[in-house]
């Protein structure tokens, strides 16, 4: 038999068995691509389950932050990457559902990336400068009334959940407030706690410590209820009612990657989750671990990119 038939042959052979692809994958490190600057909620979330796939796959799990436009830059790489399960995209709803609504991205995200899992929720957290004299969320609107134009508020970027989540709470409150968007909340996060600007809403994650020394002052959750790691600061919907904001975290895969690897990594990802201790360390930063099935996590996908086209058009934000 030739070299080529008997190629030929091991491929009908594993298409027969209904797979073309290696059952003992992973068989090199992978890399999880964070579409945002490091020290953020993605890149926080991503290290926790990182550490958990490094010890179920027996593999390095190699954490890539490629901040930039709203979270398309790291996003489109993996769209672009070869389908071989071993570029993956730890992604929130901003870079998913709310950056397709707002910018001309260089990829189709529903077309060019494979929905795995989702990862966890999560509600974010209004903070302030202490150098603004406000204590509650009515205060901070009765401030930026008396002072239109001349506060202003960081985002992780254009098109990121805590830039939708201060336009809405802008409209919601009938505030003029100005936007400076970042790479990334941890670089958007160093600028607040240094006075640079005025207030955020971003992931209670990475806020916490910061407001547990002080840096900065927690106003409202975006939540409905009291967060457990926050328990003294009450939703922002006492204020503003029905104001209500969820940050959700995700994996993906370049499209066309094998089924088999996709079920892989959602099957170990659920089980690295519901380890009490990796379990424990989301909690700790204010973010319930959650996972679903590749179908029900495009459903989401689908459901959310609808309900933010709908803000950002009540918002009146144009896209870019």
């Amino acid at each position: 038999m030739s070299l080529r038939h008997l190629s030929l042959f091991c491929l009908l052979g594993c298409l027969a068995t209904g797979t073309a692809w290696p059952q003992n994958y992973p068989v090199k490190p992978i890399r999880i691509i964070v579409p945002l600057a490091a020290g953020g909620p993605v890149d926080a979330v991503t290290r926790i389950l990182a550490a958990g796939l490094t010890e179920r796959f027996n593999q390095q799990i190699v954490v890539d932050n490629r901040p930039g436009a709203g979270g398309s830059v790291g996003a489109e790489l993996v769209a672009r990457a070869t389908a071989d399960g071993y570029t993956l995209l730890m992604a929130a709803n901003g870079t998913l559902a709310i950056a397709p609504n707002l910018l001309k991205l260089p990829y189709d995200a529903a077309r060019d990336l494979a929905p795995i899992t989702l990862v966890g929720t999560s509600p974010q957290v209004l903070v302030v400068h202490p150098s603004l004299p406000t204590k509650s969320v009515k205060e901070l609107v009765a401030l930026a009334k008396s002072r239109p134009g001349m506060i202003n508020f960081a985002s992780s970027g254009l098109g990121s959940t805590s830039h939708l989540a201060c336009e809405l709470f802008k409209v919601t409150a009938k505030i003029d407030i100005v936007h400076i968007p970042y790479k990334g909340a941890g670089p958007a996060l160093i600028d607040l706690a240094g006075g640079q600007t005025q207030m955020m809403i971003t992931g209670v994650s990475t806020t916490l410590p910061y407001i547990k020394t002080g840096r900065l002052r927690a106003l409202g959750v975006t939540s409905n209820r009291r967060v457990e790691v926050l328990p003294d600061t009450p939703p922002i919907a006492d204020s503003l009612p029905d104001f209500e904001v969820t940050t959700w975290y995700g994996l993906l895969a370049t499209a066309g990657t094998p089924a088999s690897a996709i079920k892989r990594v959602q099957q170990e990802t659920a089980r690295a989750l519901d380890n009490p201790s990796l379990k424990s360390k989301m909690s700790g930063l204010g973010v319930d671990a959650e996972t679903n099935t590749p179908e029900q996590f495009s459903a989401m996908i689908q459901e959310e990119t609808a309900k933010w086209a709908r803000v950002i058009k009540m918002v009146g934000i144009k896209a870019q």
